[in-house]
């Protein structure tokens, strides 16, 4: 079954069947991620939505709801809490054939996949079209260098480094916008980026978890998903909303 959605972007050939598994595998996760600091009102009016169908027989069908779920959220929550919109910059950009740490790159076309070229060594925890992209703060890695780290940009993965913006308020559901007018790209946050060995030698004494979401709050990169793509060069004006 095929199935394309103009709301929330969601475009079945985009998915494979392990895609969709893991996906709805994380469901609590994106929903978590996406209300995570939300006042309680909030999270009583997104249980009135009621919880979200993980049993149906179509995987395809199932990981729609899901993310659909997610996009009714994020504007859910921008109604009820607006969010204070943060400016910032593209400061580098970085793919690879698979694996980090991620070259810096001059350009990039951003597709629902991610930066086109890019891809990544292990499928299992990678590369669903919600972790298309992987985005940092060029100002949280010059914090981590000043603690005696040998992490570089692209180091740890990430795709994007972005800066001046306060990290700490990066949270699931908000809209990264790149650039203007009818060019624009769109990001959307989903997940917090888990960090693991493969980027040890970013960190003193291999200590990763140093940007590990549930233990340094507000340190994580942050995956993303396409709402719409285009391209992208260093220096391009970021805004992120609600």
């Amino acid at each position: 079954m095929t199935m394309t959605c103009a709301e929330c972007g969601f475009d079945s050939a985009r998915w494979s069947d392990d895609d969709l598994a893991r996906t709805i595998a994380h469901t609590d996760d994106l929903i978590g991620h996406a209300l995570d600091g939300a006042d309680p009102a909030l999270r009583v009016a997104a249980g009135a939505m009621g919880p979200v169908d993980v049993d149906g027989d179509d995987p395809v069908v199932t990981a729609h709801a899901v993310m659909h779920r997610l996009d009714d959220l994020a504007t859910l929550r921008d109604a009820h809490e607006p969010f204070e919109p943060m400016l910032g910059r593209i400061e580098s950009l970085h793919a690879s054939a698979g694996g980090a740490p991620k070259p810096e790159i001059p350009h990039a076309i951003v597709d629902a996949g991610g930066i086109v070229g890019d891809s990544q060594d292990n499928r299992r925890n990678h590369g669903r079209p919600w972790q298309a992209l992987c985005c940092y703060s060029s100002d949280l890695l010059e914090v981590l260098r000043g603690e005696g780290h040998p992490i570089v940009a692209g180091g740890a993965g990430e795709n994007l480094t972005i800066s001046g913006v306060d990290w700490g308020r990066m949270r699931g559901g908000l809209t990264i916008t790149i650039g203007s007018g009818a060019d624009a790209v769109r990001l959307r946050t989903s997940s917090p980026a888990a960090p693991c060995h493969k980027i040890g030698d970013c960190f003193t004494e291999r200590s990763w978890d140093r940007i590990d979401h549930d233990e340094h709050p507000g340190w994580a990169r942050w995956y993303t998903s396409v709402l719409d793509g285009g391209a992208i060069e260093p220096g391009a004006a970021v805004l992120i909303t609600g």
